[in-house]
């Protein structure tokens, strides 16, 4: 199979979030024409991550809970155990997508998901990300280099919501964040990890977004 067509898929549980930067820098740096690309989905213990446009001011006191600038795009940001990370390493020139056109293909696989338990999930212009009723639901940060993307998406499953009320998310204070079992959505992980596989999968195949 062409490596055009080619998605190597692996669940890796959960890794500390410096490892999981460290790799995906190193497949990018070391990736050929022909490398295939790969999605990655995997859990993080407790950490703050500063995208690269992010300020120091939207932090109000994280505690024990590491920080770490790290070099996607976006402002502040949380992760833990119970939220989904997926890390998206494609070519995107390759498969001629633009940014713009991946994060939408994200947040539609994340709506998609939602719609699958008849949540009404929205995008929203200028603000990347997929929300409910005003709440955010999952998380947008990508970093393009020479053509290839990496960095990704964040999905709240069944996770400890109070570390974001220590940071103004996605650098604005006040938003509301929720997690699909608030949502009334009972299904594992595991389950949920699967089902939006399907869903980005199958975007990958016919990004008309």
């Amino acid at each position: 199979m062409p490596a055009a067509e080619t998605l190597i898929i692996r669940h890796l549980g959960e890794v500390d979030y410096a490892t999981a930067w460290r790799d995906m820098q190193d497949f990018t740096s070391n990736r050929e024409p022909d490398t295939a690309d790969e999605l990655w989905f995997l859990e993080h213990p407790p950490v703050f991550t500063l995208g690269r446009n992010a300020r120091q001011e939207h932090l109000h006191g994280t505690g024990e809970i590491p920080v770490l600038q790290v070099d996607r795009g976006g402002q502040v940001t949380y992760h833990g155990p119970g939220q989904l990370v997926v890390y998206t390493l494609l070519n995107i020139n390759r498969r001629q997508l633009g940014v713009q056109s991946l994060v939408r293909l994200l947040e539609q696989a994340v709506i998609d998901l939602c719609a699958d338990y008849g949540i009404d999930a929205q995008r929203r212009e200028q603000a990347p990300g997929v929300y409910v009723d005003d709440c955010k639901l999952a998380a947008l940060g990508l970093r393009i280099r020479k053509g290839c993307s990496f960095h990704g998406l964040s999905l709240n499953i069944d996770m400890d919501l109070v570390p974001f009320s220590m940071i103004d998310p996605c650098g604005y204070r006040g938003l509301e964040i929720t997690q699909l079992r608030n949502l009334g959505v009972e299904a594992s992980m595991q389950t949920l990890t699967g089902q939006f596989q399907n869903h980005l999968e199958r975007l990958l195949k016919s990004p008309a977004i």
